[in-house]
């Protein structure tokens, strides 16, 4: 059983094909596969469910075994894979019900249109009596961006409490953010399911768009992540465009045991 792993600024998926009849996916497969002890280790698993000359339709996992609504970096990723499968530089990846079209900008390059950006009022959480201002941004899935500097050890308490808060039934993703100047932000991320991650292409653009709405940034805005950066640019109508590399790490090659 062979399936590849990829990497978008070091937030690290692997690439599966359904059409591979040996393995169906499961929570509990997905969450042994990702686990980077027991398993081949990763934020993720980009399932390939069909394709076609030009488009593919993707499931993306996290990897507690949920599934993602969206994923800027594995759609990055899924797109690079089938644009070097059928020699297109342009290309259309089906997450649910959101098409993202994708072109391949060269090297390790891809831009993404990841469609309509919606940002909400800011809101307050009460956090066993911390009062924590965030602002809901949708990008087919949920952000709770918060303006704060992005320490490590902020992230990794306030990450979960927000991630499971009961303002958010579905839970949700979090970024904190420092505006650097009017088109760069730093940003750290807590992604629902995965945790601390290196990098998050949605997180990118709810972070960046909601600095936009708040007046704090004009597009386009580089994002820098611990990862590396991306670029986000968002239209007069609200509609994102992300930029940023997805490369392949390796094939892998799965034991029957692990599958057992």
């Amino acid at each position: 059983m062979r399936l590849s792993k990829w990497h978008g600024l070091g937030n690290d998926y692997l690439l599966l094909e359904q059409s591979e009849p040996l393995l169906e996916l499961t929570p509990e497969r997905v969450a042994r596969l990702c686990d980077y002890h027991f398993g081949v280790g990763s934020d993720g698993i980009v399932e390939i469910v069909s394709t076609s000359a030009d488009e593919a339709e993707a499931r993306i996992w996290n990897p507690d075994g949920s599934l993602a609504e969206l994923s800027g970096n594995g759609v990055r990723i899924a797109a690079r894979w089938l644009a070097r499968r059928s020699a297109r530089a342009d290309v259309r990846i089906r997450v649910g019900e959101r098409t993202v079209e994708a072109h391949m900008l060269g090297g390790l390059e891809v831009e993404t249109e990841m469609g309509e950006v919606t940002v909400g009022e800011p809101e307050t959480l009460d956090l066993s009596g911390e009062q924590v201002e965030f602002i809901p941004v949708s990008v087919g899935n949920p952000h709770a961006v918060i303006a704060r500097e992005p320490e490590r050890a902020e992230l990794l308490r306030l990450g979960p409490l927000v991630e499971r808060h009961p303002r958010f039934p579905e839970r949700t993703n979090v970024q904190l953010v420092y505006v650097d100047n009017r088109h760069e932000i730093t940003v750290a991320v807590w992604e629902r399911g995965a945790g601390e991650t290196l990098a998050s292409g949605t997180s990118s653009v709810a972070a960046a768009s909601a600095s936009i709405a708040q007046g704090w940034c004009e597009s386009p805005v580089t994002v820098h992540l611990v990862g590396g950066d991306l670029i986000v640019s968002l239209s007069s109508q609200g509609k994102a465009t992300l930029v940023g590399e997805a490369q392949e790490i390796c094939a892998v090659e799965l034991s029957p045991e692990l599958l057992i």
